[in-house]
């Protein structure tokens, strides 16, 4: 029986993957197997040693001590893609409430007065003041082209808008996805001055952290927009404003509100909307609760922000699992550990990534405790896992 602590409310339709029989979920429990979160922030948590995954139910994990767990050999995985949807309609909706001046338009209408032909003169003298522009005149340029980016670069273009890219390690599944008609940008600085919107699709890193900044927006068109619902410190706030201020910028639409931002002429900010979707939530529960599964019962590993991918199809095998640091020679000495005691292996995958590295093996026989001791006690083997012979459906 797996223990599965869930910190926040997991949707039920990604708690059903569990079966019962296998699995004993609950947000209080002790010596979890598996953590399952969606905000709750984990950096101070004294997280148990019991713990062999984490799962996060969404993309960023930004909450999540993943470099804390690398080195424990814990893998974390999370939904990629599973809210691209609804970020990407959030985003065009974002492009639409700045190219129309919706938000200005409502507000100035929900405050008048008068009834009748007294509030038609007023509606029509007030409307003067928010023409605003079709999307099919603008180009916008997308800045990362993962799941979400792409999305947004191919919902645009059917817009009719001129869409250019820049991702520098976007992946061959999601190049496939592109549409032929997203032109590429060979530098940022050449997107931003090109681009009259840009959207914003990378991760928060110390490479990302004020990207958008003075000299980037001055680069840009005369009253450009900024669409930011990736991470708020990926723009440089100060330099947003005095653009917005000095006309620059027409319009800064982002998920990430601040103090700072807050009733700015210009600024149109949103509650962290973006995954905020039932269907979101639903896929993204369903994806990590099937990965994290798949981990526990199988050692598989898809969808982790640490670990290398690792599929190896199970057999009638004893399978054993081993994360370690990415050194020299380490395949060797499990081999020859397992050669040692006698045992055969019959199938055997070895993948790294950065300072990590996965080894599934699949062997003729039960390895004794003593021999799991041995491999434990290899220097740079982070955790052994036995997972015995495959459980019956």
């Amino acid at each position: 029986m797996y223990k599965v602590l869930t910190l926040n409310s997991i949707a039920v339709q990604g708690l059903a993957r569990l079966p019962r029989e296998r699995y004993e979920i609950a947000s209080e429990i002790g010596h979890p197997d598996a953590i399952l979160v969606r905000s709750a922030k984990m950096h101070d948590m004294d997280i148990p040693k019991s713990v062999l995954a984490i799962g996060r139910a969404g993309a960023g994990t930004n909450n999540i001590p993943v470099d804390r767990l690398s080195k424990q050999g814990v893998p974390v995985f999370n939904a990629p893609g599973a809210n691209a949807n609804a970020v990407k309609e959030l985003v065009i909706a974002g492009m639409l409430l700045a190219a129309r001046n919706l938000c200005q338009a409502w507000d100035f209408t929900r405050q008048l007065p008068g009834e009748g032909a007294e509030l038609d003169k007023a509606v029509e003298a007030g409307k003067k003041k928010f023409v605003g522009h079709e999307l099919p005149s603008r180009t916008l340029g997308v800045v990362g082209l993962g799941a979400i980016g792409v999305q947004v670069a191919n919902a645009a273009l059917a817009l009719g808008m001129r869409v250019i890219g820049f991702d520098p390690q976007i992946t061959v599944e999601r190049a496939w996805e592109l549409s032929s008609g997203v032109e590429k940008a060979r530098s940022l600085d050449e997107l931003f001055s090109r681009a009259d919107v840009i959207s914003l699709h990378v991760p928060l890193l110390d490479a990302t952290r004020s990207l958008v900044n003075e000299a980037r927006i001055r680069l840009m068109p005369g009253k450009a927009v900024v669409l930011n619902f990736a991470r708020g410190e990926i723009v440089d706030e100060a330099a947003i404003l005095d653009a917005l201020a000095a006309g620059k910028l027409a319009a800064y639409v982002c998920d990430f509100p601040s103090r700072r931002l807050l009733g700015r002429e210009g600024v149109i900010a949103l509650p962290h909307l973006g995954a905020s979707t039932e269907e979101a939530e639903i896929n993204c529960a369903v994806m990590v609760a099937d990965t994290v599964r798949g981990y526990l019962e199988n050692g598989l590993v898809r969808h982790s922000v640490n670990f290398p991918d690792a599929d190896l199809p199970r057999m009638d095998a004893h399978r054993i699992t081993i994360a370690n640091a990415n050194v020299p020679n380490m395949v060797g000495q499990i081999s020859s550990s397992l050669g040692d005691a006698g045992l055969n292996i019959a199938d055997l995958l070895n993948k790294s990534r950065g300072n990590l590295a996965y080894t599934i093996v699949d062997l003729d026989g039960a390895p004794s405790p003593q021999l799991l001791a041995k491999i434990r006690g290899i220097e740079g083997v982070l955790c052994v896992r036995d997972l015995g012979r495959p459980q019956a459906a």
